[in-house]
């Protein structure tokens, strides 16, 4: 009977799945750069593949820190998230509502890795890990800071923009009776 894998086995198998997974988006990110028609959005797609570059290099560290081979283990997930982005890219959207799309594509991604490394930075912590916890940290901060620049973007204008090339002449026409019906006063405090 084959002995059963540890904390340290299962923190090793997804440092390999969060390794592949930095790797395929490198090239993922280029695209998205170059897809995306808004110039702040294009950078900041720019500006992640080389923190990407930097958490690849964070995670050979770690590898290092562990004396383990630096390998990947093809990460699936990121992989059909990858695959969504790229089905977006082949849509006939208007520019404006492409850089939307283009904006949840990237988010998907982001919320991904803040998971996985989320895992990574509680495990190495659990188990003393701390120079690892440390650069693995440094690679989830980079990633939340990431998806909070392209909510950025969509807030300041870009869905805007999408939803008015949408909807030239305003709202819906049911949606505004349909906000009215919904709205609940505000309740009066019972004291005087």
């Amino acid at each position: 009977m084959a002995e059963a894998g540890t904390l340290h086995d299962a923190f090793i198998d997804e440092l390999r799945d969060t390794y592949d997974a930095e790797r395929q988006l490198t090239k993922a990110l280029a695209k998205l750069a170059k897809a995306a028609t808004s110039p702040d959005l294009s950078e900041a797609f720019s500006t992640h593949l080389e923190e990407t570059q930097g958490q690849i290099e964070r995670l050979e560290e770690v590898f290092a820190s562990l004396d383990e081979k630096v390998r990947g283990k093809h990460c699936d997930g990121i992989a059909g998230i990858i695959e969504e982005g790229k089905s977006i890219m082949e849509e006939d959207f208007d520019e404006t509502t492409m850089d939307a799309c283009l904006i949840a594509a990237g988010q998907r991604a982001e919320h991904y890795e803040m998971a996985a490394y989320g895992t990574l930075v509680a495990w190495a912590r659990a188990m003393g890990h701390t120079d690892a916890a440390d650069l693995l940290q440094q690679n989830l901060d980079e990633e939340k800071a990431a998806d909070e620049k392209l909510s950025s973007l969509a807030e300041s204008g870009i869905n805007q923009e999408a939803a008015d090339a949408a909807h030239p002449n305003g709202a819906d026409e049911d949606a505004e009776p349909a906000r009215k019906k919904v709205a609940v006063p505000a309740k009066r405090s019972s004291r005087r």
